[in-house]
């Protein structure tokens, strides 16, 4: 019996490919992977039938002039240059060589004619238009262009360091099959680590030449995703979301090139607003979460999801954490606190999430008695127990039940807390008053203490608790919200989270660990505090990612602000015209050149002229006319709120990206299905 086939060994071919394809620079938003640049303005486009026309008659004037001259009709100059250069030998009857040289000299004078008409004639377009470089260029699969100089698999910037017998290990994995391209940008991070001085040379170069391509490995052990369902580039750290559309009002520079989104773009954070099925989820939300968890597998992001059960916004095995608020199979649970041990902090977060919405819309308004009444009860409360009250503790307080305060008077008393005893004290004096906001506070807590979330949000202990603070690491974590039958606590926990992430991620030391968080629904979660939270964000190395089924969802005083404050704004397609009016301020004027043309027709009086205008309009396919026209610059909105609601086709959206350096790229049509 023959042995069983040898399997055959990984190959890195494909790998290899990958790491030496060429990623040019481009405009923001561009995907660079194997990038063609176009020019920045469009050349100017002959009409087909004109083209046509201009070609066949430019063939016949040559055809003319060749005849002309084989015929004898212009007299034997052009032959002229031929007898001057041959010899007098030559010249004999039936000499081979003679019918060789003037054949030769025939041909000659053809392909001169030839070229002069083909110039005229701009067969060379038609080429370009209709022949085999069109044809090319129609073809799906092209060889991308190829990165010029150093090689990247052989890991030049480590050699260059002295530290070869680690490359050599890395470009052996990477020839082998074994290196992925988690695996190359986690190990690129590690080194960077090394650069800046977080980590030491020696250790770098004893784990690459342990564990190879396996080096430097996630907390998780995780070396991949499950599965992938949008194109990745982490060499960029690029996710491809669409194709921008070779539509008139795209720059020429744009058109046809693929889209995507990246750290540098999503640091100055995004809006994306469009009616349910507009794409939101599967177009955008999906592709960007898969990028930014691929990005945590490679130490260079962290990032937090949230969503309701069930929004697609991938399977669990993609995540490091998953909270299921409301669920008893949920492992982990949700720090109400953030995990700080300040009160005031503590207080400040928990209000915004409370009672933010409830605040005046107007960008200047804000929280701070609200926040002064939690503070008064959760100082003395930690103070007494060392630890934060839970939700039923906090009602109570809240409500002014008379056992817990006394109590809570009892414990202060006997540890000698003057100072909190006086915020007590004031706090009972305050719920005598009828505009105490102490009640409002307690009925938004009782949304919150509800036997479904009885296991959720402990304080003393015996749980797995989930905070923010964690954001120093990097981290995938995915919290599911309640919405079903639990709609106003769905937004308390969603406004609690972007609290507490904003109040986290900018008080961070490593800001080089990008930080995002990801609202598929941030109805109800945009309040005065969050947009000058998310103001502060771009400085901090993080951005968040807001979905609306349409700004009706945001106060109208703080639609502006939150456009302004979020640099990368998107429309679905099916935007109704007030939510168009919106973006179409945001994204401002430009200055266009208008053409008003106005044709007179030209009537012939002669045989001759009507001839010659028979001709013209067989050439162009137009009566001919006298054109009068004038030119002058307007100013004109880059998308109208008429074009959001109505010219934007399904499956598209208009997008406009900034990026944390500054640099913009205007509003563009984007087929998100290509």
């Amino acid at each position: 019996m023959a042995p069983p086939p040898v399997p055959a060994p990984p190959d890195g071919s494909a790998f290899l490919a990958w790491l030496r394809t060429a990623r040019p620079e481009a405009p923001p938003g561009v995907w660079r992977f194997g990038h063609r640049e176009r020019g920045a303005e469009e050349p100017e486009r002959i009409p087909a039938r004109q083209l046509w026309s201009g070609a066949l008659i430019a063939f016949l004037v040559g055809w003319l002039i060749w005849s002309l001259l084989w015929n004898g009709y212009l007299g034997g100059w052009w032959l002229l240059p031929l007898f001057a250069m041959i010899p007098d030998s030559w010249v004999k009857p039936h000499s081979f060589t003679a019918v060789v040289v003037v054949y030769a000299y025939y041909t000659l004078v053809a392909l001169i004619i030839m070229v002069g008409v083909g110039r005229l004639g701009r067969w060379n377009e038609i080429w370009r238009r209709y022949g085999p470089p069109s044809w090319r260029r129609t073809t799906p699969l092209q060889p991308p262009p190829q990165v010029s100089g150093e090689d990247p698999a052989e890991w030049p910037a480590l050699r260059a360091a002295g530290v070869v017998d680690a490359a050599e290990r890395l470009a052996a994995d990477a020839r082998a099959g074994l290196m992925r391209d988690v695996d190359h940008a986690r190990i690129t991070r590690a080194w960077q680590g090394v650069r800046s001085g977080r980590h030491s040379l020696g250790t770098f170069a004893g784990a690459v030449l342990k564990d190879g391509a396996a080096a430097c490995p996630h907390p998780s052990g995780a070396r991949d995703l499950p599965f992938r369902q949008a194109r990745h580039d982490l060499l960029t750290g690029q996710v491809r979301i669409g194709t921008a559309a070779d539509d008139a009002r795209n720059p020429y520079a744009y058109r046809g090139a693929g889209l995507a989104l990246g750290p540098e773009l999503l640091g100055t954070s995004l809006l994306a607003v469009g009616p349910a099925g507009s794409g939101k989820t599967g177009s955008l939300i999906r592709p960007l979460t898969e990028s930014l968890c691929l990005h945590a597998l490679a130490g260079r992001a962290a990032v937090v999801v949230v969503g309701a059960a069930g929004a697609g916004i991938g399977p669990a095995e993609s995540y490091d954490v998953v909270v299921r608020i409301g669920s008893p199979d949920s492992v982990y649970d949700l720090d109400l606190y953030g995990g700080t041990t300040d009160p005031d902090e503590a207080a400040a977060v928990l209000a915004e999430a409370l009672v933010g919405d409830l605040a005046d819309p107007h960008p200047g308004s804000d929280s701070r008695r609200s926040t002064t009444v939690l503070a008064q009860l959760l100082g003395p409360f930690r103070a007494v127990h060392g630890r934060f009250p839970s939700v039923p503790e906090l009602r109570q307080l809240l409500d002014g039940a008379p056992g817990p305060l006394a109590a809570l008077r009892q414990g202060l008393t006997e540890t000698g807390q003057e100072s909190l005893l006086r915020e007590l004290d004031a706090r009972e004096r305050q719920m005598g008053h009828p505009g105490d906001v102490g009640g409002i506070l307690a009925d938004r807590v009782a949304l919150l203490d509800r036997p479904a979330f009885a296991p959720f949000f402990d304080t003393s202990g015996q749980s797995r608790p989930f905070s923010l603070k964690a954001l120093d690491h990097p981290v995938r974590v995915r919290i599911d919200l309640p919405e079903r039958g639990h709609a106003d606590a769905s937004r308390i926990l969603a406004r609690l989270v972007l609290a507490q992430f904003t109040a986290s991620v900018t008080v961070r030391e490593d800001r080089s660990l990008f930080a995002c968080l990801v609202l598929d629904d941030a109805a109800g979660v945009v309040t005065p505090e969050a947009v000058r939270g998310i103001q502060k964000l771009r400085s901090a190395g993080a951005g968040v990612v807001l979905t609306l089924r349409t700004l009706d969802d945001v106060p109208r005083p703080l639609r502006g602000p939150l456009l302004g404050a979020t640099g990368c704004r998107m429309a679905l397609s099916g935007l109704t015209p007030w939510d168009g009016q919106d973006f179409a301020e945001v994204w401002g004027k430009e200055w266009t050149e208008a053409r008003d043309v106005t044709d007179r027709q030209i009537i012939a009086e002669t045989p001759a002229g009507k001839a010659a205008h028979m001709l013209r309009r067989v050439i162009t396919g137009k009566a001919p006319t006298a054109r009068a026209v004038t030119v002058r610059q307007v100013e004109r909105e880059r998308w109208s709120a008429s074009e959001l609601a109505h010219a934007v086709p399904p499956g598209h959206a208009v997008l406009s990206l900034t990026t944390v350096k500054g640099e913009h790229a205007p509003p563009l049509l984007v087929d998100l299905r290509g």
